[in-house]
């Protein structure tokens, strides 16, 4: 039996039985019978009656399981409602390194594409870290309005883009006129020590959140300490800050802009960490309140290429823009495997055991860690991303609980909106996601294609997001997949 075909089979049952219309706002909204895990860090509790009314929770009313059981349980009215018997329902998935990407290597890809795996993948909340700035900044309206099948975005405009600011100076004024534009935040990368210094004065001064990339380059993880960046984004400039001498130990002819070169020897960074200085830096991140949003999934082909090129939902959701994007190009940020070897990947299956170790060192000490995809590079798939990033935090050593709560809790006080959004709670915004299995037991459920299991002595598919909520508006996970799946069938019909 195929992959598509079991989906078919769970959209057509789960289709039947729901009682709501996709894409349609309800006055007052109930799921009934949750069993919720919220974004705080709590163990999972139930039953419970959830209310929507409009883009709100209104309240969250918990049952007597007895009286549940029994039929005389009271509930609240409700206009409309979904059946969460025996599902959990969490916060909406707060994505916090995505990029809106309607092109990859020039080639277009259509913008429903990427927005309609991020929904059916229980993402409700999108940081963009680096797109074109007005055409994104139109998008958040429009998602803000409903107008689009779409997360709500949240901006961070590149810092560098051309003219790049050269100078102290003309820094201060790109980060006033970004706050002009009306952006989120900042996303910069491969800044010399005076001009990012510059930025963040200038960026608390107004007001905006910064996310720093860094790379090889002047400034490290004590620069963002001193300067005050909101979040450190994948993990270059937190090693390199505990190095003895400050400097990796490069061969001679190493290149940085040569992607093959620069990937290669990112496997062999976090080895030269110390682990003294290590800690020390890690205790001033915390102190310094500097977040950090690792990204473990977008550099996982560098540890097991193989894995990475096989994933099962390429067969039917991977367009194919991206899939030639992903194939090896110098032409192409990220698409550097030439010669990769398996020396490459054992240097870099070391690099995510040290990698990993400092992100738990880094929680327990006080740290705030996110979670995010960085998908459209490296084999990674819109959506699918995010799931397999918390997979890999829980490799990492987090209990499931804190997973979610990296993609959710954190990730909206990461955005600097814990007050309304990455928790179930009477007055926060209406973002949720219902989920035909327990995460808890096994992430694997949250990917939009759901899991196997044997049930009855036979296999069977089952888990998957049955709804994600955002602003209030059920969206049905396994129609917006067969969407996905329409838009790729045709974009592979047309290019044949």
């Amino acid at each position: 039996m195929t992959l598509s075909f079991i989906v078919a089979v769970s959209l057509a049952a789960t289709a039947a039985d729901a009682q709501v219309t996709s894409g349609q706002r309800y006055d007052r909204l109930a799921i009934r019978n949750a069993t919720v895990i919220n974004g705080n860090g709590t163990p999972a509790s139930g039953p419970a009656d959830i209310v929507i009314q409009g883009n709100t929770i209104a309240e969250v009313v918990w049952l007597d399981p007895v009286a549940v059981r029994e039929g005389r349980a009271r509930r609240p009215a409700a206009d409309a409602e979904i059946d969460a018997t025996g599902k959990f329902v969490l916060p909406g998935l707060i994505n916090a390194h995505g990029h809106v990407q309607e092109e990859r290597g020039g080639i277009a890809q259509p913008l429903d594409y990427e927005l309609k795996l991020w929904l059916a993948s229980g993402i409700t909340t999108v940081r963009d870290v680096g797109s074109p700035t007005q055409r994104t900044l139109e998008l958040r309206e429009q998602s803000r309005l409903n107008q689009i099948v779409a997360p709500r975005l949240y901006v961070y405009a590149l810092f560098g883009a051309r003219p790049a600011p050269t100078s102290p100076a003309l820094a201060r004024a790109r980060v006033r006129e970004l706050k002009a534009l009306g952006v989120d935040g900042i996303k910069t990368t491969g800044l010399d020590r005076d001009i990012l210094a510059a930025l963040l004065d200038e960026a608390r001064k107004v007001g905006l959140k910064v996310a720093h990339h860094a790379g090889v380059e002047e400034s490290n993880a004590w620069d963002d300490i001193r300067g005050g960046t909101s979040t450190i984004e994948h993990w270059y400039g937190v090693p390199d800050a505990a190095i003895p001498g400050g400097v990796q130990n490069f061969p001679a002819d190493y290149d940085y802009r040569d992607e093959v070169d620069r990937f290669r020897y990112a496997g062999r960074l976090w080895r030269e960490a110390n682990s003294t200085r290590l800690a020390a830096v890690l205790d001033s991140m915390v102190a310094a309140k500097v977040a950090w949003v690792p990204t473990l999934v977008i550099y996982e082909a560098s540890r097991d290429l193989q894995r990475a090129q096989t994933q099962p939902w390429f067969a039917d959701y991977l367009h194919p823009t991206l899939e030639q994007y992903f194939r090896p190009d110098p032409a192409n940020h990220g698409s550097y495997f030439f010669g990769w070897t398996t020396t490459d990947e054992n240097f870099w299956k070391e690099n995510y055991r040290i990698w990993m170790r400092a992100l738990r060192d880094f929680e327990r000490r006080g740290g705030l860690i996110g979670a995010g995809e960085d998908a459209g590079f490296i084999y990674q798939m819109y959506g699918f991303g995010l799931i397999r990033e918390l997979e890999l935090h829980e490799e990492a050593g987090f209990h499931p609980i804190k997973v979610i709560q990296h993609a959710t809790g954190n990730n909206a006080r990461i955005l600097g909106e814990e007050n309304r959004l990455g928790r179930i709670r009477a007055g926060y915004l209406a973002d949720l996601i219902v989920v035909n299995g327990n995460p808890l037991a096994n992430l694997k459920v949250l990917y939009p294609t759901g899991v196997e299991e044997i049930q009855g002595g036979r296999a069977v598919r089952t888990g998957g997001i049955e709804w994600t909520i955002k602003d209030g508006i059920p969206y049905h996970g396994p129609t917006l997949l067969r969407e996905v799946k329409d838009i790729v069938a045709a974009a592979r019909a047309a290019s044949r």
